[in-house]
């Protein structure tokens, strides 16, 4: 393999002593510079600059890793920012080593270290070389000793996925430049691009346990209500990712056999994992050796001062640019928005370019290991495009920083001990749209609990009451639809409308006496809990005779999931049912416009087993591609319609061509293939327990 030219490129001999003298010159610049500036900094003598320039080099690039081998866990819990104050009082000592020197306080020592890590960050920049260079050149001499059988290992696969970027924006991105690594790719036909079709449950947690795991059975949303335990999963909490991650994994995960999950929910059973919601409760005394190994990703991050350093200057840019961004939505009127002051634009920050940051390291670390298989998730539009929209420029310029990134990577892979094959994908799309509770004047969950009987509480409606008025109060007076209709009809013949008293006090929130609403994106999921196992429809409408009208007729609401003790699972609309045992379709097919998988996917979904009693997905335009979800966010997912449903697949165009990709199982098995095509040996079944309920 010969190296790449072009930023990050390899540099040799005469050049890296020339890089390394030049900084050495601007740090006793620097530092002269700084004597003048700083009153509590002293460097009297004209030769004490050049000399303490020196020190420090050898100080931040010997002895400072060795340190660092003891005190990764201080870099690591703040952020990087103890070892600034670690290296400021290192520095704070070499002024009593060079005679004359004065450092006043560790207050100035850090001052001076993040000046002098700028300066280094600066020339990297300029010289378009970074913290990747010790990756190139560790690697070139790697690959002799990788020569006799390294040839024979099949190619290592990295699994990159940009979370929540949909294969339309992914085409529009391409086309204007705003993903210029993956453009090349495919104008050079070394990739191909395609699409691939989310569950009904188009959200991280379903698609990258199935993508992972080769399973998602019974993953309803990114939050769900089980009622046998009277407890809301929800896939971002360890102890619940944990438990998700038993109940499907079968030991023979995409990464087991020695891979490694970077920045995710779940392992896919790898050895190597960090920064994974679900191994967090694994991180026990009994595994701290595991861990200390699968810290060295962090430990090549942190090694550096000039990475903290640019790391947080690139995260003070973004936090300015997030709270520009938000202005001017404001000031021109944008709509839809969401509220984005508080602590968001640091949470931003933290994952558009921290994590994205140490992610990278990580992996780089891991091509440096050679592991056959690696898994990371940038998760940083996917972040943005909830608050700001899908394709907006702060949400585009995500993209572009992400798209830089996968580039390093493409680069540092082409000079790894291992070949590596890049795999580029996402979990899910996003659809835009005016949040439910900002459009309609009151949550779902609110909605729900009125229906259900619960009194009005302060606030409710009134905190995001809609725009345009008069647009929900003419929606309104016209939705009489004939299924709301008939459904009135029978609820009118029942005499009994007896509600079930509230039992003891729930460990979840109750939107009514003995009712739990659970949303996740543009889904929402009713329980009624006084009632074991899957309520039917003939009792829902018995006991909350208003709530199924009142809910097929809404104007956010694109249709619901319910099962009759009659007819068998029902999806109801607001002009029509679609029986799912059946297929047979009463009035207009209330799935339609939702994608031709779209009753294959209902239809599973109502056979896991915390189905919900009711099921309801938001409504979807086509004519305007956007839809209403229950949480507050602009862009989002969860559900069906729009582009939420479709993910994006970049892949090796020499790979066997997946067809058509219909849920994240399948993706699965595609990627599985790919594996198995390119030599890596199939993953040997062991005895496990079942994982199941």
């Amino acid at each position: 393999m010969k190296p790449e030219s072009g930023a990050g490129r390899l540099l040799r001999g005469g050049r890296v002593v020339a890089r390394l003298l030049l900084v050495w010159l601007l740090v006793a610049v620097v530092l002269h510079v700084l004597d003048e500036l700083l009153d509590d900094f002293s460097l009297p003598q004209w030769w004490q600059p050049t000399v303490f320039a020196l020190l420090y080099g050898v100080l931040s690039a010997v002895v400072w890793p060795l340190v660092l081998r003891v005190a990764l866990p201080v870099a690591i819990f703040t952020l990087g920012i103890g070892s600034l104050v670690l290296l400021g009082a290192g520095l704070l000592a070499l002024s009593f080593v060079v005679p004359g020197v004065v450092v006043a306080n560790l207050r100035t020592a850090v001052l001076v270290v993040i000046a002098v890590s700028a300066v280094g960050a600066l020339v990297s920049s300029l010289l378009a070389v970074d913290e990747d260079e010790v990756f190139f050149r560790r690697a070139a001499r790697r690959f002799r000793r990788a020569e006799d059988g390294g040839e024979d290992e099949p190619p290592g696969v990295l699994l990159l996925q940009i979370d929540g970027l949909g294969y339309d924006t992914v085409r529009r991105a391409v086309r204007d430049g705003d993903l210029p690594t993956l453009a090349s790719w495919l104008v050079e036909g070394s990739h191909a691009l395609t699409d691939w079709h989310c569950d009904w449950s188009s959200q991280t947690g379903a698609s990258v346990c199935g993508l992972l795991h080769g399973s998602n059975d019974d993953i309803l949303g990114f939050r769900w209500y089980e009622k046998d335990r009277d407890h809301v999963m929800a896939c971002a909490h360890p102890a619940d990712a944990a438990e998700i991650e038993r109940r499907h994994s079968d030991g023979r995960g995409l990464l087991s056999g020695g891979g490694a999950a970077r920045s995710g929910l779940f392992t896919g059973d790898a050895e190597h994992a960090s920064m994974t919601m679900s191994a967090v409760p694994l991180l026990t005394p009994a595994r701290r050796a595991a861990r200390s190994r699968n810290a060295a990703g962090y430990y090549v991050y942190f090694a550096n001062p000039v990475n903290l350093v640019r790391t947080v200057g690139s995260a003070v840019v973004d936090i300015l640019r997030e709270v520009s961004a938000s202005i001017r939505q404001r000031r021109a009127g944008v709509r839809p928005r969401v509220k984005r002051g508080g602590v968001y634009p640091f949470a931003r920050a933290a994952t558009t370019v921290i994590t994205r940051d140490l992610v990278v390291s990580a992996i780089i670390g891991d091509m440096l290991a050679g592991r056959p298989v690696v898994y990371a998730d940038f998760l940083g539009y996917d972040e943005v495009a909830h608050h700001t929209g899908i394709e907006r420029f702060d949400a585009l310029a995500v993209i572009r920083a992400i798209d830089q990134q996968i580039g390093r990577l493409h680069r540092a892979a082409e000079l790894a001990p291992r070949r590596y094959r890049l795999v580029v994908l996402s979990d899910h799309g996003v659809t835009q749209g005016w949040a439910f509770a900002d459009r309609f004047g009151e949550s779902i969950e609110a909605l729900v609990g009125r229906l259900c009987g619960a009194p009005p509480r302060p606030g409710d409606g009134k905190k995001a009451k809609p725009t345009h008025t008069w647009q929900l109060n003419a929606a309104l007076a016209e939705a009489d639809g004939p299924i709301a209709r008939g459904l009135r009809a029978r609820a009118g013949k029942t005499p009994d409308r007896h509600r079930t008293p509230e039992g003891t006090p729930g460990l979840v929130t109750r939107a009514a006496p003995g009712v739990v609403v659970v949303v996740s994106g543009h889904v929402a999921m009713v329980s009624f809990t006084e009632h074991e196992g899957r309520v039917d429809l003939e009792t829902v409408e018995r006991e909350f005779p208003d709530l199924l009208p009142a809910l097929v007729d809404h104007p956010g609401v694109g249709f619901l999931l319910v099962r009759s003790s009659e007819s068998g699972p029902l999806v109801l609309g607001r002009d029509g049912v679609h029986r799912l045992d059946t297929g047979v379709v009463t009035g207009e097919d209330p799935l339609a416009g939702y994608g031709v998988h779209a009753a294959d996917l209902v239809r599973r979904t109502n056979g896991f087993a915390h189905c919900p009693d009711l099921l309801i997905n938001s409504r979807y335009s086509e004519s305007t591609d956007d839809a209403s979800p229950f949480e507050t966010h602009v862009g989002s997912h969860g559900g069906l319609g729009g582009g939420q449903s479709r993910g994006f697949l970049v892949h090796p165009a020499d790979l066997p061509a997946p067809g058509e990709i219909v849920g994240a199982e399948a993706l699965h098995r595609v990627i599985r293939g790919w594996l198995t095509h390119l030599g890596h040996p199939e993953p040997a079944a062991r005895d496990v327990e079942v994982r199941a309920g």
